[in-house]
């Protein structure tokens, strides 16, 4: 009895730790859709490079070289644009429609950035910042173009 007790323990333990892990790690919010020239995704402190189809976590940032573009759709169908020399950081990232609840903060550092507005703009409007190093805009739904000079 005191054998299955100790296993049903360490049981416990062992999900419970899983668990934990699972949700540090950060949600998916989109995916790469077009790219070229030198075009990376930002990861922790990891350039890695830019591929269509590559998944983009709400804690990644963009970064495209002096010859790079790159496009990404999120989930909501927001989509973003880089030109050459700029960088994006997504900073926060949630949609959950069947929940309520909606996030998006942009952190423009430098470049040419396009941006067009997705369904969370039209659901949650207030829950959309983006940001750049002198101002921050609130979306309503609308397409913008953002040019930062670092």
């Amino acid at each position: 009895m005191s054998t299955l007790r100790s296993s049903l323990g360490v049981l416990v333990i062992v999900i419970a730790a899983t668990t934990s892990v699972r949700s540090q790690e950060p949600s998916a919010a989109g995916r790469i859709k077009v790219v070229s020239g030198s075009a990376f995704v930002i990861r922790q402190t990891a350039a890695i490079p830019a591929e269509p189809g590559q998944t983009v976590f709400e804690t990644d940032g963009l970064r495209t070289g002096t010859d790079g573009r790159i496009g990404v759709t999120l989930k909501d169908d927001t989509r973003v644009s880089l030109g050459p020399s700029s960088e994006l950081r997504l900073q926060r990232f949630t949609y959950e429609p069947g929940r309520g609840s909606f996030g998006m903060v942009l952190q423009f550092v430098q470049g040419v950035a396009a941006y067009v507005s997705g369904r969370m703009a039209k659901l949650a409007p207030q829950s959309i910042r983006l940001e750049t190093p002198a101002a921050i805009v609130g979306v309503r739904g609308t397409s913008l173009a953002i040019r930062v000079d670092p």
